[in-house]
């Protein structure tokens, strides 16, 4: 048996017996008796490999807090001058992380370009629908201070709520749909100023951004 371990006892309260190691073992017998265990252990045996990896922290927990604080023990510095003598470990071994946030995923953010694709059946008539009611409100009644802004606003949430509703890309959607109502507004009031039509300026302005956002739900996916 090589000097620093002895055989693994999975129910002792001692770190070290846990892992079969002893406190003068470096830090690679430290690493080599966690896998060791590790391996003797079934791959559903969930309870166990989580005594292992508690075991492993403790050690490591134990031997960082003393080489803080500048109290080796005996065994301790006799592995601590094995480990720089064959400048195989570190000085001070990092934090160790634990299991359960090793295997958390990370997230990942992704930018799908959206595609020209006519929306079908329900997905296509009910914003078509929305919007047509919304446009003749404005033709009506869109002359009243306060009621183009607003029916712009009700369209651009029917259009994002479109857009999520086909393919469930929030962020897509709302930028899509910020774009075109940008693009409208700037479009109408392009428009609107030598405009000599019976309707109020910010009414007629609206009808653009309204009719491009109808656009955008059901043509985009």
């Amino acid at each position: 048996m090589a000097q620093g371990t002895l055989p693994p006892n999975p129910n002792s309260s001692d770190p070290y017996e846990q892992l079969g190691i002893t406190a003068d073992a470096t830090f690679e017998q430290v690493q080599a008796a966690k896998q060791n265990c590790l391996n003797q252990i079934k791959a559903d045996d969930a309870l166990g490999r989580a005594r292992v990896e508690t075991a492993y922290d403790s050690v490591l927990m134990q031997r960082l807090k003393e080489r803080q604080l500048g109290q080796l023990t005996g065994a301790a510095a006799t592995a601590s001058k094995r480990e720089a003598a064959s400048n195989a470990a570190p000085a001070a071994p990092a934090l160790p992380r634990l299991a359960v946030l090793q295997n958390l995923p990370r997230p990942k953010l992704q930018w799908q370009q959206p595609s020209i694709k006519l929306a079908e059946e329900k997905q296509l008539w009910w914003p078509l629908a929305g919007h047509g009611l919304l446009l003749l409100l404005l033709l009506v009644v869109g002359n009243q201070l306060g009621t183009p802004e607003l029916l712009l606003a009700l369209a651009s949430l029917l259009t994002i709520g479109a857009l999520q509703r086909r393919r469930s890309r929030l962020f897509a959607a709302v930028g899509l749909t910020i774009a075109a109502l940008a693009i409208g507004l700037l479009i109408g009031s392009l428009i609107s100023a030598g405009s000599s039509l019976p309707i109020g300026e910010a009414q007629f302005a609206a009808i653009p951004a309204l009719l491009l956002l109808a656009a955008t739900a059901v043509l985009f996916d």
